[in-house]
């Protein structure tokens, strides 16, 4: 296997590299095929690992040189959790932002993921700490089947009466699938024991990425928490295109305002905590999630 692609280590959506959400970015993909880059992101044990390769008629990422016309600024983009391919991650996206930022300068970029076209934007604040906003694909809400509600709080070990009635249980996508679920009290957040492998067996058949847990503490504020076993990771500490789908999903319900900015705070009960900015616009379908990213030792 060719163990020459570098593989960079940044932790997203914080400024501490105790917090956050861990994910590797490979900048030159070229040499890898499918089951190299499963293997490195398995080894690496994130959750998720993102892989570039350059958009037709650019060069790689890792080429420091500057290019006429910015072409190195389109890429395509591959994500890997250590069980499988994910056709968006929010997270990693971040992180490679954060990476192509140092390369090339703040600015526009463009991902071709398998869920279509993300345009990232890299800003820098005065402080000098680069940050990174995401655009999704446009999202869609879908209903969940009682039977398959049913069987996510059975595996959840979550009593139905827990679940805030305010927020109905959706399917949300923004790139990836999720299945959204309100907690009616932060303590009812804070208290995840769940059936791995049952969850992971009903998530398969829905085709889910992850569950989006999440509980209002205020109008525009929210807590998550999202398990990721089809990943192979128990919880992840702080996820994007969950970030994405909830934000299209509040929306679409009404209980945000169609144009507002949301604050998503998860990792806390993991000691990882992260903060996630969702920007919705008016007339806009997609959805924006902005974040800091550093990088962390190997």
């Amino acid at each position: 296997m060719n163990t020459n692609s570098d593989v960079l280590r940044y932790t997203a959506f914080t400024t501490d590299p105790a917090g956050g959400n861990p994910a590797g970015v490979v900048l030159d993909a070229r040499a890898l095929d499918d089951d190299e880059m499963l293997a490195i992101a398995a080894r690496l044990g994130y959750s998720e690992t993102a892989f570039l390769t350059p958009a037709p008629g650019g060069t790689p990422a890792s080429d420091s040189t500057p290019v006429p016309g910015g072409a190195q600024r389109s890429y395509t983009v591959r994500y890997f959790s250590p069980k499988a391919e994910v056709p968006f991650c929010g997270h990693a996206t971040v992180a490679t932002g954060v990476a192509l930022g140092e390369i090339h300068g703040p600015g526009d970029y463009l991902f071709a993921t398998q869920a279509g076209e993300v345009p990232v934007t890299v800003t820098q604040g005065a402080d000098g700490t680069p940050r990174v906003t995401l655009t999704s694909v446009e999202p869609h809400i879908t209903d969940v089947a009682p039977d398959d509600l049913a069987e996510a709080l059975a595996a959840l070990g979550w009593p139905a009466a827990d679940l805030d009635p305010a927020f109905p249980p959706r399917i949300a996508y923004a790139g990836a699938r999720h299945l959204v679920l309100a907690a009616a009290t932060r303590a009812r957040l804070a208290d995840l024991s769940y059936d791995f492998a049952r969850l992971e067996a009903l998530m398969h058949r829905l085709d889910l990425t992850t569950v989006q847990l999440v509980w209002r503490a205020s109008e525009f504020v929210f807590h998550a928490r999202d398990p990721f076993p089809v990943g192979g990771v128990v919880e992840d500490p702080a996820t994007g295109a969950a970030a994405a789908a909830f934000g299209a999903y509040a929306r679409a319900l009404g209980l945000v305002p169609s144009e507002a900015v949301l604050t998503l705070h998860q990792g806390e009960d993991m000691g990882r905590p992260g903060e996630l900015t969702v920007t919705l616009r008016e007339g806009d379908p997609r959805v924006r999630v902005s974040g800091a990213a550093v990088r962390i030792s190997g």
